[in-house]
């Protein structure tokens, strides 16, 4: 991936809201995201795989919240 291409990413809008929800997750497990390179490989791994999830899952509930809200509200 370009740095174009990463910058562009960075700028979409979920992006900010992604990254706190993963940090959240992480801190909810006695982590910090600047913590994450001090872990074995394979926590680490496991840690960010499982704090997108959590991000992806609740930035789709946010979303689907808000289509029904708009459905609602029209």
């Amino acid at each position: 991936m370009r740095a174009s291409e990463r910058r562009e990413i960075a700028d979409l809008p979920h992006t900010t809201l992604a990254w706190q929800l993963i940090k959240i997750y992480l801190s909810r497990r006695g982590y910090r995201l600047d913590q994450m390179h001090q872990l074995p490989a394979e926590m680490e791994k496991e840690l960010m795989t499982a704090a997108n999830l959590y991000a992806s899952l609740k930035l789709a509930e946010i979303e689907s919240r808000s289509k029904l809200r708009r459905k609602i509200h029209s």
